[in-house]
């Protein structure tokens, strides 16, 4: 997430070595800030009601924002190698990771502020500084070691979730049993695996992808040009960051001056949301059946817009309960 998403941050290339490689990883993070771009604009756009509710957290567009912090995460870890090897050097780790942590808190105390009930708490900039100061321990280790870690960091959700994580001062962690409501939520649990990838394949690949580099024709004129626009967003990739999105949601507000967005029919909004819950809570229940149903009967009691409007309580309101219960017996008998 998505929202989720920056690399430019961990530690800068040495001053030897190739220019091509440093060329060919600003490109990749600044590909990366396009697709991060793209899909806030998705997000933007459903916030203010162009697109349907849901739509960046579902389907295709969930998987596009997972691939967008892998990738920044990726590139975070093997960008550390090439920074930090083969000596460590402490105060430009120390610099770099300093900056990843302001502005990490910058998006919390902003957020806050904008987004009470979903502020970031642990986002991508969170994640990558956590795994930045996890990814020095495995520096002088061998690859393999890496690639084992992140296996066992992506296993960890599916087999070690616990109520003890549940405190929210835990969450970071990313084994608690209920998901915290957040705007970027990447727990260090599994998103430590990406990064610990590539932290292993910078130590494996990456001497032998430079050399191949360096014997590759020199580019025509257009393809330097967007080249050279790339590898510019990924050395200012956190900068980018922080602006990007206020950026895209003033635009969004402009235009939603001058064209306001067409507000949804509320009837059809709460089908498709009941279905989609209903779903998801009971399968064995005809849901398109039961949600004509309860919504009929909202209607008929004149419950539906103080229901649609947030002032009945839908887990403690008996009429509701009254009205899901007939309405269940009602679909499983076939009337």
């Amino acid at each position: 997430m998505s929202d989720t998403n920056m690399t430019s941050l961990v530690e800068p290339q040495p001053p030897t070595g190739s220019k091509r490689r440093l060329i060919f990883i600003d490109v990749l993070r600044g590909l990366a800030l396009v697709a991060m771009a793209l899909y806030h604009f998705v997000w933007d756009l459903e916030f203010f009601g162009y697109v349907a509710a849901g739509t960046a957290g579902a389907g295709g567009w969930k998987m596009f924002a997972r691939l967008i912090a892998s990738s920044f995460l990726f590139l975070a870890g093997y960008s550390l190698v090439l920074g930090q090897r083969p000596k460590i050097r402490f105060d430009a780790f120390m610099r770099r990771f300093a900056k990843i942590a302001g502005a990490a808190t910058i998006i919390s105390i902003a957020t806050w502020f904008a987004f009470p009930n979903t502020f970031i708490f642990f986002g991508i900039l969170h994640s990558i500084a956590a795994a930045s100061l996890i990814g020095l321990l495995f520096l002088p280790l061998p690859a393999i070691v890496s690639f084992a870690a992140a296996a066992a960091a992506f296993a960890a959700p599916l087999y070690l979730r616990s109520a003890i994580f549940d405190a929210p001062y835990l969450w970071w962690v990313g084994l608690s049993e209920t998901i915290p409501r957040s705007n970027d939520y990447v727990p260090l649990l599994p998103w430590l695996a990406p990064f610990l990838i590539g932290l292993g394949t910078a130590k494996l690949v990456h001497a032998r992808l430079v050399t191949a580099l360096s014997k590759r024709p020199v580019d025509d004129e257009r393809t330097r040009l967007w080249t050279k626009a790339l590898a510019f967003g990924g050395r200012h990739s956190l900068a980018i960051y922080l602006l990007h999105q206020p950026l895209l949601i003033g635009l969004v507000f402009l235009f939603s001056l001058v064209s306001p967005p067409t507000l949804p029919d509320p009837r059809q909004a709460y089908r498709t949301n009941c279905v989609e819950a209903c779903s998801r809570g009971n399968p064995a229940v005809p849901c398109d059946a039961f949600c004509g149903c309860t919504l009929d009967k909202l209607v008929e009691q004149n419950l539906f817009d103080d229901l649609n409007r947030g002032k009945i309580n839908v887990n403690t309101d008996e009429r509701i309960a009254r009205i899901a219960g007939q309405c269940t017996m009602d679909v499983q008998s076939g009337d």
